[in-house]
Order: structure tokens, then sequence, then C-alpha cells
């Protein structure tokens, strides 16, 4: 008996974490500690992760298909033979592309409902 292919539509919606793990892995190939802080950054700091969040979210994306670990750090010298380094797999880019496109319709709903307002003309 064949297992069904997973679609993006299985996965949605994403939790906080798993989405912002997958939009900092849009950039390229990261390990754990870079992927906090560039979460950290991208939302002034409102979104830290602490390691059990990071890395148990990393290991359920990597049994879930979504991101995959990479050989980016192996015979590189400046880089620690520990840290791991992971990128975001085919299924985890079609699974952003969708949600991202599910909160596009939530954020124009809002607007539609005068719950959010429009952006100011530059």
């Amino acid at each position: 008996m064949r297992s069904r292919e997973l679609r993006p539509a299985d996965f949605l919606p994403l939790t906080p974490a798993v989405l912002h793990i997958l939009l900092a892995l849009a950039d390229g190939d990261q390990h754990g500690y870079a992927i906090a802080q560039a979460i950290e950054a991208v939302t002034d700091g409102t979104i830290r992760m602490g390691p059990g969040t990071l890395y148990g979210s990393i290991g359920r994306m990597v049994a879930g298909g979504l991101i995959e670990e990479s050989s980016r750090s192996r015979g590189r010298s400046d880089d620690d033979e520990r840290r791991r380094f992971y990128r975001m797999t085919a299924l985890g880019r079609r699974v952003l592309e969708s949600e991202t496109e599910r909160l596009a319709r939530v954020v124009a709903l809002a607007r539609a409902k005068n719950v959010l307002r429009r952006p100011e003309p530059a």
C-alpha cells in the first residue's frame, strides 16, 4: 500500500515558529543559531526562540520533509564542525508559498472589514 503524497495544505496553518524558520531559510542555508538570530532581527525582537522551541521545531520540520540538513559546513574551516546547517526543501517552499498566500487573503479580508487600515500612500 502506497501512502499518499503530502500537499502543502496538509501543513496549514503553520505555527509562528515554523513560519519564521521557513522565512529565515528562504535566504539560504543557515545553522540553528543563525536562524534564531534572523528571526529576532526581522521581528524587532518580538519573537525570540529558545533552543527547545527552535530545535524541537527543526526536528519536526525535518521529519515532515519541510527542511533538510545541508552539507554546507562540511569542509569549511571557518565553521564549527558541530553546527548543523539546514535548507528548505521543495515541499517546504510550496508550503511557505501556500501559507503566505493564505495570510495575504486574511489581511485582505481584514482590510475589507475595516479591521486593518490600508497602508498610507508613499
